[in-house]
């Protein structure tokens, strides 16, 4: 082979060597990010369900919250106000109108 030649083979195979190492770091940064996508994953799974716990929580204290103020409303504050206007006429009070 003629000089020229063993150059160009030379410079190809350090070319070679060079991408090499190259894409082997990179397949290693790369296996790494994806485990810390897989615990980002994880976490952003966990902060979620926490979430739609929370939601559902406050959803029931709400919903709790109407009905009891519906009952009170529509039952309890009714019953006081017949006691009240009772009492009124037992003492010889005039009835509220």
């Amino acid at each position: 082979m003629n000089v020229a030649e063993w150059i160009i083979v030379a410079i190809l195979s350090m070319t070679l060597l060079v991408f090499l190492i190259m894409g082997i770091v990179l397949i290693a940064k790369l296996i790494g990010i994806s485990k810390e996508v897989e615990k980002l994953t994880i976490e952003g799974q966990d902060i979620a369900r926490n979430a739609n716990g929370i939601a559902a929580n406050v959803k029931g204290m709400t919903a709790i919250g109407g009905v009891v103020e519906g009952f009170v409303d529509n039952y309890v504050m009714p019953k006081i106000k017949e006691k009240a206007k009772e009492k009124e006429t037992k003492n010889g009070r005039k009835k509220a109108k």
